[in-house]
C-alpha cells in the first residue's frame, strides 16, 4: 500500500534573516516534514529539504540541478538583480553552477589540487601559520577578553586560501568588507549591484595578475590549463577563484569557532577530549553534525515534478539544502542527535554535502581545524568563553552558521 502524494504540504516557514535562534528554527523546519516551503529574505519563496535520507536522494538526483535558467521564478522575471542573496543564487558560471560534462570539466583541477594526499603536503604550512597566530595572543595583555575568532578562527583560514589560490594578503581587508556584503541578509539592496561589480572587479584583477605573473598557485594553475587546451573561460577562472576563496575560508571558520564554543558548554565533551581519552578528530566530525558551518546551500531547481517522501518538488521550483536541520535528524542520527556527544560512532553526516557537488575542499577545511584546535587547547588549557552562551550574537546570514565575534579569556 502507498501513501497518497502530499502536494500541498504544510504552511511555509519564513526564515528569519536576523537567524536569532538556528537551533529552533532547524528543528521547526525538521518536524515540518522532508520537504517545506520556505520564505527567503527578500520574500522569494522555495523548497527547502530537511531531513537526511531525502537530502542523500535529492543531491544524487540528475532531475535536480544547478542551472538557475530552470527556475520558474527567475523565468518571469520575479527575482530581482538587486535581491540581497542573488550572488549566492546566481554567481556566475563555475563548477558551482553547472552540472553533468561541465562540471566536470571544470571541477577537475580543482578537485585533483585538494585530494587528500595533496591538501596532507600543506600540513607543515598550516602549523606554522598556526604556530605564529597563537604566538601573538599568547603575546596580548592577560586577563582580557580576546576576540579569538578575529584573532584566530578568521585569519587562519583566509591565510591558507590565499597562499593555495594566489590571493595577496593586501587584498584581505576588502575582500573582508566585501564578503561581510554578500553574505549578509541585511544588504541594502541598492548596494548590490556595486557590490558584486567590485567582487567581479578584484577577482579579474587577480587573475590578471597571475596571467602575467605567474606562480605555484592553483589560479596560475588553472590559467596555464586553459591555455593548454582545456578551454577554461576567463569567467570561468574567476568564478572559480571567488568561489574557492569565499568558501575555503567561512566554512572553516566557523567549524573552529563552532567546535570551541560547543566544548565549552559542555565541559564534561571537553574533559574527555583534554584527557586524551576522545581523539580531535570526533570533535571535529561531530561538530560538522551538530553545529555545521553551513546552515543552508542556495539553490537548486527541479526540471520535473519530483517525489520527496510523501510530497512533491514541483517542476520548475527552487531547493534549498537545509544542512542545520539535517545534522539532527534522529532518523540518521539516533535518539540522542540533539546532544553534543563527541563519543558518537559512528558519524556519517553530509556536512560537506553530497554527491557530484561535494565540497571539494573538505580535505582542507579538516585539516585546518585538526591542526588549530589541538594547538589552541596546547598552548591554552584554561581557555573560557568570557561571556555566557546567550549572549554570542549570530550574524545575519542565511548560508552560514556563523558569530559576529567569541569573546574568550586565555589561560
Amino acid at each position: 500500500m502507498t501513501c497518497p502524494i502530499d502536494h500541498t504540504g504544510p504552511a511555509a516557514i519564513t526564515l528569519d534573516p536576523f537567524v536569532t535562534d538556528l537551533d529552533a528554527e532547524s528543528a521547526a523546519l525538521r518536524a515540518a516534514g522532508p520537504l517545506v516551503r520556505v520564505v527567503l529574505p527578500g520574500g522569494v519563496a522555495v523548497y527547502a529539504v530537511t531531513h537526511h535520507a531525502e537530502a542523500r536522494k535529492l543531491l544524487t538526483d540528475p532531475r535536480v540541478v544547478k542551472d538557475i535558467d530552470v527556475w520558474g521564478a527567475w523565468q518571469r522575471g520575479e527575482i530581482p538583480l538587486d535581491w540581497p542573496l542573488i550572488g549566492l543564487a546566481n554567481p556566475g558560471r563555475s563548477m558551482l553552477t553547472v552540472d553533468g560534462d561541465e562540471h566536470r570539466r571544470l571541477r577537475g583541477l580543482v578537485a585533483q589540487a585538494l585530494t587528500v594526499r595533496r591538501v596532507e603536503k600543506l600540513r607543515a604550512g598550516i602549523e606554522a601559520l598556526t604556530t605564529g597566530m597563537l604566538d601573538r595572543l599568547a603575546a596580548l595583555p592577560a586577563g582580557g577578553a580576546v576576540d579569538l575568532k578575529a584573532e584566530f578562527a578568521y585569519p587562519l583560514p583566509m591565510n591558507v586560501i590565499s597562499e593555495l589560490m594566489g590571493v595577496d594578503a593586501a587584498d584581505h581587508p576588502r575582500l573582508k568588507a566585501l564578503f561581510e556584503k554578500f553574505f549578509s541578509t541585511q544588504t541594502l539592496p541598492e548596494e548590490v549591484p556595486q557590490m558584486m561589480a567590485d567582487l567581479g572587479a578584484l577577482f579579474s584583477r587577480i587573475v590578471e595578475s597571475k596571467r602575467e605573473n605567474p606562480g605555484d598557485d592553483l589560479t596560475s594553475a588553472l590559467i596555464a590549463a586553459s591555455e593548454d587546451g582545456d578551454h577554461l573561460t576567463t569567467e570561468e577562472i574567476t568564478n572559480t577563484l571567488q568561489l574557492m576563496v569565499a568558501a575555503g575560508h567561512e566554512t572553516t571558520i566557523s567549524l573552529i569557532v563552532n567546535a570551541v564554543v560547543a566544548l565549552e558548554t559542555h565541559p564534561d565533551q571537553r574533559a574527555l577530549v583534554l584527557a586524551g581519552e576522545v581523539p580531535w578528530e570526533n570533535v571535529i566530525e561531530e561538530t560538522l553534525r551538530w553545529s555545521t558551518p553551513t546552515s543552508h546551500v542556495l539553490i537548486r531547481f527541479a526540471t520535473e515534478d519530483i517525489e520527496v517522501g510523501d510530497r512533491i518538488l514541483p517542476k520548475g521550483e527552487g531547493l534549498i539544502v537545509s544542512f542545520g536541520a539535517l545534522g539532527r535528524d534522529e532518523a540518521q542520527h539516533g535518539e540522542t542527535a540533539g546532544e553534543f556527544d563527541v563519543t558518537r560512532t559512528p558519524n556519517r553526516h553530509i556536512s560537506f554535502g553530497h554527491g557530484p557537488h561535494v565540497c571539494p575542499g573538505a580535505a582542507l577545511s579538516r585539516l585546518e581545524a585538526l591542526v588549530a584546535l589541538p594547538a589552541l587547547y596546547a598552548r591554552f588549557p584554561g581557555l573560557r568563553l568570557a561571556v555566557a552562551r546567550e549572549e554570542l550574537r549570530n550574524k545575519p546570514v542565511l548560508t552560514q552558521n556563523d558569530l559576529f565575534d567569541l569573546p574568550v579569556r586565555l589561560a
